[in-house]
């Protein structure tokens, strides 16, 4: 059966549009992805409690994916240390033919069902931890071999893929499946696809990190202090949660290196 993300667009003769259209139908197309996202959310918060429960103990979280997949597993983990301060290797994304292939396409790197698990073992990775294989069309090689591997190795698995019913869903023991459709462009799944599986991604890293205790009230209380932007937003957080002013919160900002301990400092003198 032919996949969804495979199927033909809704529209045609997509060079004889004006650039109105394009943009105006790409739109609606994108519309369709967060209610796609919502009937996935049971399957999305069972993923979500089994990564905490296994980070609680320590445990790790790896992404593989190949093409666009593997580029927003590697960006969904590069954001976790300065967005909730945790060790770079905390949340580590690897993508089919190496660093590299973040910015240029490594030819067949994908169809290596073996590669996977090799990439991983670099990372002395092992039961405590969990993977999440991403695939929008659900039937990579590299994905489905790394899942059946850590699968036999012991380790908790989930996916994220954009059709039903595919070998990637049937490897992991906690699939999401966010179902697309067809694409704007045919077979583009870097769009719709792509864009589910970034919100799906933003769900998972987010939910886990609130539940890790790297959130207070609705603030990163945790993040890297590493630029003038981010030093800005941090100082005015430690004045919301404190009632200091300016200076005397950026002064204890300063000395401390993180909201959370600045917060706490100034808490501890009342």
């Amino acid at each position: 059966m032919e996949a969804t993300t495979e199927q033909n667009s809704h529209y045609n003769h997509l060079e004889q549009m004006s650039v109105k259209e394009i943009l105006q139908n790409i739109n609606k197309e994108d519309q369709t992805v967060p209610r796609a996202v919502e009937k996935a959310l049971p399957q999305v918060e069972a993923l979500a409690l089994a990564i905490a429960g296994k980070m609680r103990a320590g445990g790790r979280l790896f992404y593989i994916g190949a093409g666009t997949s593997g580029r927003l597993g590697v960006v969904d983990a590069s954001e976790c240390p300065p967005t909730f301060g945790v060790p770079f290797d905390m949340v580590v994304g690897i993508i089919a033919g190496g660093d590299g292939a973040i910015r240029k396409a490594v030819e067949f790197a994908e169809d290596d069902d073996k590669q996977a698990w090799k990439d991983l073992e670099q990372y002395d990775i092992s039961g405590k931890d969990v993977l999440v294989g991403i695939a929008a069309s659900g039937r990579t090689p590299y994905v489905i071999g790394g899942l059946e591997a850590a699968n036999a190795n012991g380790l908790i698995t989930g996916c994220i893929v954009c059709n039903s019913g595919s070998p990637v869903a049937a490897a992991a023991q906690y699939p999401v499946e966010v179902v697309t459709g067809p694409e704007f462009l045919t077979g583009s799944t870097r769009m719709k696809a792509g864009t589910a599986q970034k919100l799906v991604l933003n769900m998972l890293t987010t939910s886990v990190m609130i539940q890790l205790g790297h959130v207070k009230g609705n603030k990163m209380v945790d993040m890297q202090l590493s630029n003038h932007k981010l030093i800005d937003r941090g100082t005015h957080m430690v004045m919301d949660e404190t009632g200091l002013g300016e200076l005397e919160a950026a002064e204890l900002l300063k000395k401390h290196g993180s909201v959370r301990l600045a917060v706490d400092a100034a808490m501890s003198r009342k």
